[in-house]
């Protein structure tokens, strides 16, 4: 600022300078016009005018030139003016001819230097009869400017240096305490300790200081007690095993635990996905937009498509304390849905089992009451085959109680040392007939270097036999089956391999529950308990 005041206040300075030089040269040309009698009503032309043009040019110290109407030149103070051009055409002499005065900078042929001219035309009887010209050098007039320039440089610069040590001094003062005050601010964006030993002036900015220590103070409290109450949430989402997550009114997801990533099979960070994209299930989110529009409480049983994850969601709005958002618990209800199945077909299995046989029973009863009691042979083939049904009915209570027993560890297994030959040899042999019987091919591999293990052999061989009688009893006619035992690292490995018609891979979870059958039409026999008291067993060893 202070340089372009300089800069306008040396042109100003120059132009008032060029100015009061020019109108100086106007008076003396007027002057000079009217000593030497050129105007109207002046005195007569004196006898030697070139003697007086060089008297007045060096009271003056200017040059002076006399031109007459027609451009001629009859006295110059400086040059011969035989030798000198017709001067009409000279920018200064042309203006004063248009406006009585005339004013030009350049530069002089005759003389050979920059001049500045300053030209008045001299009226007689209302006509123009001649001009008076007056030039100084322009290296004068610049010199002289140069000076006036130098002076305002030098003053406008004192003015300047002085500026600026005061403002450097006030910026000091003002900017060291508030650079201070902004270090200890800036500590609490990565939650560092702020200090407090800030300076004291007992101005402005102490006060400032004062209110900002306070505030920082304030602010370092609720920075920890949130910190503190994040890591008690944090660790709580974290060890939950209900999911949660937070929706805002767009449906992006804000949060996620990972109990609701795992349910929802997500596994990058998350950056505010769609809840569709993260879920993947349209019913979830119709229950998160139903609860946004009602602003009240959502909740449904859900299936999440083809992963079989049966989940209990709950949506609820966030109302004042965070507007627009919605809170969505999920919990796995997965294990719940399937021990309700496997009640329910418990219950239907049993029943099913136990109303076979007595519905036989009570046929042949009635058979036996109408009559056939007084026929022997055929009372006693009746008798034979409640007998039978008895004996089923003994079967699977003694299969459930043994089920149950091994269930609830009141059997315990007698581990010693056997050898798999042991093992194998006799359920092999026990069924090997039967599987003749069935036109089947049946042989055992077993290594010759397997060793001994720990194990109650009679329990691992009521397993294998559970397993061959399934393969027999499943196997069609030609069919072959395999016992094996293989050396498997530190353990030994038992198979059984057939050419059965197998298990659906739908139902290879279910298995194992107790009366629980692939195809109740394809199986006239057996309580559906062998594969459940063959698993116990396993799990036990």
């Amino acid at each position: 600022v202070m340089s372009v005041i300089g800069y306008l206040l040396a042109h100003y300075v120059t132009q008032i300078y060029l100015g009061e030089l020019e109108n100086r040269q106007i008076a003396e040309a007027r002057l000079i016009a009217s000593m030497l009698g050129m105007d109207d009503g002046a005195a007569p032309l004196p006898t030697d005018p070139r003697a007086y043009v060089m008297e007045w040019a060096q009271v003056i110290d200017s040059r002076i030139t006399i031109i007459a109407a027609n451009g001629v030149v009859s006295v110059d103070s400086e040059q011969d003016p035989a030798v000198m051009e017709n001067h009409l055409e000279r920018p200064e002499v042309q203006q004063a001819l248009r406006e009585g005065i005339g004013s030009s900078i350049r530069f002089s042929h005759t003389v050979g230097y920059r001049m500045m001219y300053t030209a008045v035309a001299v009226h007689r009887a209302g006509v123009v009869s001649g001009f008076v010209r007056v030039a100084v050098p322009t290296a004068r007039v610049d010199t002289n400017v140069l000076s006036l320039q130098n002076l305002i440089i030098l003053i406008v610069g004192g003015i300047t240096f002085l500026a600026v040590l005061l403002a450097s001094w006030i910026s000091f003062r003002i900017s060291k305490p508030l650079c201070k005050l902004t270090a200890e601010v800036q500590k609490l964006a990565p939650g560092e300790q702020a200090g407090r030993d800030l300076i004291h002036r007992g101005d402005e900015i102490d006060h400032l200081t004062q209110s900002i220590n306070a505030m920082m103070a304030q602010i370092e409290t609720q920075i920890a007690e949130l910190q503190s109450e994040r890591t008690r949430l944090s660790a709580v989402l974290e060890k939950m095993n209900d999911g949660v997550l937070i929706i805002d009114r767009d449906g992006s997801v804000q949060m996620i635990n990972p109990a609701a990533a795992r349910l929802f099979g997500w596994g990058r960070p998350l950056n505010q996905e769609p809840l569709v994209e993260v879920t993947r299930d349209h019913k979830v989110v119709a229950l998160w937009r139903s609860c946004l529009e009602s602003g009240a409480d959502q909740s449904a049983g859900i299936e999440l498509g083809d992963r079989k994850i049966s989940i209990q969601a709950l949506a609820v709005h966030l109302g004042p304390s965070l507007p627009g958002y919605t809170l969505l618990l999920v919990q796995d209800i997965t294990r719940q849905v399937l021990l309700d199945t496997m009640r329910r077909d418990f219950v239907s299995n049993i029943s099913h089992e136990l109303r076979t046989p007595l519905a036989g029973i009570k046929a042949l009863t009635e058979t036996l009451q109408d009559g056939a009691l007084e026929d022997a042979q055929a009372s006693r083939r009746f008798l034979e085959r409640i007998e039978t049904e008895v004996d089923k009915l003994n079967q699977m209570v003694a299969e459930l109680m043994e089920l149950s027993q091994i269930e609830s560890g009141r059997v315990p297994l007698e581990i010693r040392e056997t050898h798999v030959l042991d093992v194998v040899k006799p359920a092999f042999e026990r069924l090997l007939i039967q599987a003749e019987r069935a036109g089947l091919e049946m042989r055992m591999e077993c290594g010759e270097d397997l060793p001994n293990i720990q194990a109650d052999a009679g329990r691992l061989q009521q397993v294998i036999v559970n397993l061959l009688h399934n393969a027999i009893k499943f196997t069609d006619q030609g069919g072959s089956i395999i016992l094996g035992a293989r050396h498997a690292g530190k353990h030994v490995e038992f198979t059984v391999e057939d050419t059965g018609r197998g298990i659906p891979e739908a139902d290879l979870q279910r298995i194992f529950e107790r009366f629980y059958k692939v195809d109740r039409s394809r199986s006239s026999s057996g309580t559906g308990l062998g594969l459940a008291i063959a698993r116990h067993v396993v799990e036990g060893h």
